[in-house]
């Protein structure tokens, strides 16, 4: 994984900008992650810790979490231990991705106490632990590890901590040259590639840093023998590691895939991105790939259950049609049993078709007309009056349902466009409004029901000239905040004709810099995310209105007038934002 050694490093020096600092608040917005917030230096920041097992990670962030309304068990510990203490120190162990961050505080009789949180970054075995270091014995975990799941170490409150399994590594910032040469040649004799054999003997330096090194050993301006280029390369960047001379940074790699470091890579293609802190490049990196992926695990489900439902939706459709089409030949059916009353003497019983000289048409053409032989010719003739008695009825019910069935096609696709965008709290208020609306059982136990009156996640972002822009990421968000919190002088704004959420423009006064971010908004959180040239409509909130009856979020507007906006992720991303309960 790209967060190797080298980055823990760049992390933990950047980290030691907060030692000394309190520890104001601590909240646990998921399973995996904790969020720190911290007085340090005169300011506040929040400090992520994420045991995340495919995206685990530590910086600082600028990101908002939606926090529960009841803090995990784990949280709450944290904060009886930790909140309002100061952070003593923060270190890395040796070069491997564990970060040990010590706090003191004072406990309930206000003695001074000191206990440490350790951070694992490992993949899957990621982990965050609480224990006291006088005695080594783990308050508790993030994830527990029971001696059912490890035979070599358990991580569960009251039992001893015991590191992750050492690798018998060689530690790269105290490598020299000599013992380093040694290595290198016994990997030759052992045929192991060189990529493999530094991956495998030093300590903390992912696959990504091996190539790093091979790519700049192999490089033109290079010079001498092989074997001192490889040397001069892997010592000049463990140079730089050591004396923290640390320059982030992102790209493609040649399979186009997006890697980072805190160290420059040659190795990158084309274009690259430079950033200030180790910080800053990681919250690029990971962006949103954490909450997606976590979202993705839980939204399966539900994305399952809407496709199934827009299919059958279509497949209705399509026999909607079909009937359609016989109904509108509803005349002809009439014109076969007039025909055939006017000429029973010409039919017998067992004629599976009859020819007729058709006295409607104005040249008095001949018409074959289909019998069923079972039928005598009276019975043939009110087959086919039945069955035009039956089509001209229905075709006012098959408008009726063609209307219906649009609706819902148009409603899966409106959930399945708010999935894409969804947090964890909003895929369970998509969730709730799909029992509400008759779709699914509703999985809370009885005793456990939720308040009536619980009002809706809010997305609240700031435009550049400080007014705010409200965000309805779900149908219960976009009616909450076009229904009941906008005022009918502020301003609205939807795609037209697709699939998107609901901004409003919390202000009757504002400049273009303030609608064109609005419309930004709504272009980027809609169906055509990855288009240009969206079509987006602006109106007053007094000239939107729901139609009785309508599904969740469904609207219908006047007096707008339509912007064209091509979606720019870096400027929603810079807009400041907010999430709270409504």
């Amino acid at each position: 994984m790209a967060l190797d050694g080298i980055v823990t490093r760049a992390i933990v020096h950047e980290l030691q900008a907060i030692r000394g600092g309190r520890i104001n608040k601590i909240h646990q917005p998921n399973e995996r992650d904790i969020v720190l917030n911290l007085r340090a230096q005169g300011g506040s920041v929040k400090l992520l810790l994420s045991a995340n097992p495919t995206f685990p990670r530590v910086h600082f962030t600028e990101q908002s979490f939606l926090n529960p309304t009841e803090a995990p068990m784990f949280c709450m510990l944290l904060r009886k231990h930790c909140e309002g203490g100061i952070i003593e120190n923060i270190t890395q162990v040796g070069m491997e991705r564990i970060i040990h961050m010590d706090i003191r505080q004072r406990d309930e009789l206000g003695d001074i106490s000191f206990k440490r949180i350790i951070i694992e970054v490992m993949g899957r075995h990621s982990n965050i632990i609480l224990l006291d270091p006088e005695t080594g014995v783990m308050l508790d975990g993030i994830h527990h590890v029971t001696p059912s799941i490890s035979s070599y170490r358990v991580v569960m409150p009251g039992f001893q901590y015991t590191e992750p399994p050492e690798q018998n590594k060689l530690d790269p910032l105290e490598a020299e040259e000599a013992a380093f040469f040694s290595s290198y040649q016994a990997a030759i004799e052992a045929e192991e590639a060189p990529k493999r054999w530094i991956v495998n003997t030093f300590t903390g330096l992912s696959p990504l840093i091996a190539e790093e090194i091979l790519i700049r050993a192999s490089s033109e301006e290079a010079s001498g023998d092989k074997d001192r280029r490889l040397w001069r390369a892997f010592s000049d960047i463990m140079d730089d590691v050591r004396n923290h001379h640390f320059q982030p940074v992102s790209g493609l790699n040649a399979q186009d895939k997006v890697i980072f470091s805190a160290i420059p890579l040659t190795l990158i293609q084309g274009e690259r991105k430079e950033y200030t802190t180790i910080s800053e490049c990681m919250e690029d990196f990971f962006g949103e790939k954490a909450e997606r992926d976590t979202v993705k695990q839980k939204v399966s489900d539900l994305l399952r259950f809407l496709q199934n439902e827009r299919s059958k939706n279509v497949k209705k459709l399509d026999h909607l049609h079909q009937d359609l089409a016989e109904a509108e030949d509803a005349d002809q059916f009439r014109i076969y049993g007039e025909l055939l009353f006017a000429s029973l003497h010409e039919v017998k019983k067992g004629d599976k078709e009859v020819t007729l000289t058709n006295f409607y048409d104005e040249e008095q053409s001949a018409i074959t007309i289909p019998l069923d032989p079972l039928l005598n010719p009276s019975d043939n003739a009110q087959r086919y009056f039945k069955k035009y008695n039956k089509y001209k009825n229905s075709l006012a019910v098959i408008d009726e349902q063609l209307e219906k069935t649009h609706d819902e096609i148009r409603y899966m696709d409106n959930l399945l466009q708010q999935l894409a965008h969804a947090s964890i709290n909003d895929i369970e208020e998509i969730r709730e409004e799909l029992v509400q609306q008759g779709y699914l059982r509703d999985r809370v136990k009885k005793g456990k029901k939720k308040k009536k009156n619980d009002r809706p996640t809010l997305h609240v972002y700031t435009s550049s000239e400080g007014i705010e822009l409200l965000v309805g990421k779900n149908n219960l968000q976009n009616e909450y905040v076009t229904n009941r919190l906008a005022g009918p002088n502020d301003t609205w704004l939807h795609t037209k004709d697709i699939p998107g959420s609901h901004v409003v423009i919390r202000a009757e006064k504002f400049g273009d810099a303030t609608l064109e971010e609005a419309a930004q908004l709504a272009a980027y959180f809609s169906q055509a995310k990855q288009s240009s040239s969206v079509p987006v409509d602006a109106t007053l909130i007094r000239h939107v209105r729901k139609p009785s009856g309508a599904k969740p979020g469904f609207v219908i507007y006047d007096h707008q007038r339509t912007l064209f906006i091509t979606p720019d992720e870096e400027l929603v991303k810079k807009l400041p934002n907010r999430i709270k309960n409504g």
